[in-house]
């Protein structure tokens, strides 16, 4: 099954495509959130998937914040838009792992918002692969 995420930013989205069986992912690009519905539109036809995976913000300690509000709602619109099941799944930290891992295998020139965002989708999707298979592993 093909399972897409999103990171959602308030200026670009990351966005990364996985697969069930394989449990594996790969970035596929950032998107600006100016037109957005479209350049989704775009790549879900392209990839079919039957679930979208979007990061869900929240602060340190769990807690809601103003953009975590957002999140819920592009999520809303995804599902109300597209009709495919979307999932929200816990994002903390993501983005300090991809900026640490971009900066690990390129230094300081890979840290590019579009490469951090697209990035985070991934490390967002791999998370959630990584809880279902383990929840099949029980």
């Amino acid at each position: 099954m093909i399972v897409m995420s999103f990171d959602f930013g308030t200026k670009k989205i990351g966005v990364a495509i996985g697969e069930c069986v394989t449990y594996s992912s790969r970035v596929l690009k950032t998107i600006n959130k100016k037109n957005y519905i479209q350049n989704i539109k775009k790549i879900i036809l392209d990839w079919k998937p039957k679930k979208i995976i979007v990061g869900l913000p929240l602060n340190i300690y769990g807690k809601k914040q103003k953009i975590t509000i957002k999140a819920e709602k592009f999520s809303h619109n995804l599902f109300k838009k597209f009709k495919i099941p979307v999932i929200l799944h816990d994002e903390r930290f993501t983005t300090i792992e991809a900026k640490n891992l971009l900066f690990k295998t390129g230094g300081i020139k890979k840290l590019t918002k579009n490469k951090i965002n697209s990035l985070s989708a991934k490390i967002i999707l791999q998370s959630w692969l990584y809880e279902k298979f383990k929840k099949k592993m029980t």
